[in-house]
């Protein structure tokens, strides 16, 4: 991080991470949901004059009018340790904004391994291919409870997100490639075939299901077994066979 980085950090607290992105990057600013943090903040950033508390909800700021507001010539990023009740609405929202050039937080570990599971892991799910399709994520490090106060039940982990400059595979359709992604998800228990079934009840008769997996994969695959690609290519011949009739 330099003096080009523009920083936006969620949820500062007291601002302790806040003064150290300062003293790095070439301006913070801060938005903070709890009003009462205010005043405190003021003061422990009275010596950062590159740092800004912004006071609102994350989830209702609109992104790329702040960063086009307050960023202007700078490159920009996202650092923070996120608040882990709204940690995957919050991921969401900085990847749908499309306006930073890199996003680092720190969330629960869990989280993180979910994020960056590979197919047919017990881990990966949807939001793992969501998450993969539009960025590249890593685990930095994990942060063991004893280095916070009180000290916490779970382990933390820091993990950076690449924004990618186009996704890996070119579905037909994006949105209903991700249907098709959440659809094969919804019975985690059952095969493809059946999730499949559930989803897509009254539209995709489930001897065509049956036929267009047979065509790619094993008929009792489970919906974790499919990476990016072949998701791809599932929800694509999905999608021809509901419009190309």
């Amino acid at each position: 991080m330099t003096q080009a980085h523009g920083v936006l950090e969620i949820g500062p607290g007291i601002g302790a991470l806040t003064v150290e992105l300062a003293a790095r990057a070439g301006k913070v600013v801060a938005v903070e949901l709890d009003r009462a943090l205010l005043p405190l903040l003021a003061d422990n950033l009275s010596k950062c004059p590159n740092a800004a508390v912004v006071a609102g909800d994350i989830l209702k700021t609109d992104l790329r009018s702040l960063v086009s507001e307050r960023f202007q010539g700078l490159k920009p990023v996202v650092c923070a340790n996120l608040p882990y009740n709204i940690t995957t609405p919050v991921l969401t929202s900085l990847i749908e904004a499309r306006c930073f050039e890199d996003i680092t937080v720190m969330v629960q570990r869990e989280v993180a391994r979910r994020i960056c599971a590979a197919a047919g892991s017990p881990d990966y799910g949807a939001f793992s291919v969501y998450a993969q399709y539009y960025t590249v994520p890593e685990i930095l490090f994990e942060v063991p409870p004893d280095c916070f106060y009180p000290v916490p039940k779970i382990t933390s982990a820091v993990l950076r997100m690449t924004p990618r400059k186009s996704p890996p595979v070119k579905p037909r359709d994006e949105a209903f490639f991700f249907r098709t992604v959440r659809a094969a998800f919804s019975l985690r228990r059952k095969t493809l075939l059946n999730a499949l079934s559930s989803s897509f009840a009254g539209q995709i008769p489930k001897e065509v299901l049956k036929e267009k997996i047979a065509c790619r994969f094993p008929g009792d695959i489970r919906g974790e077994r499919l990476d990016l690609s072949g998701f791809a290519a599932l929800s694509d011949a999905l999608w021809s066979y509901l419009h190309d009739q």
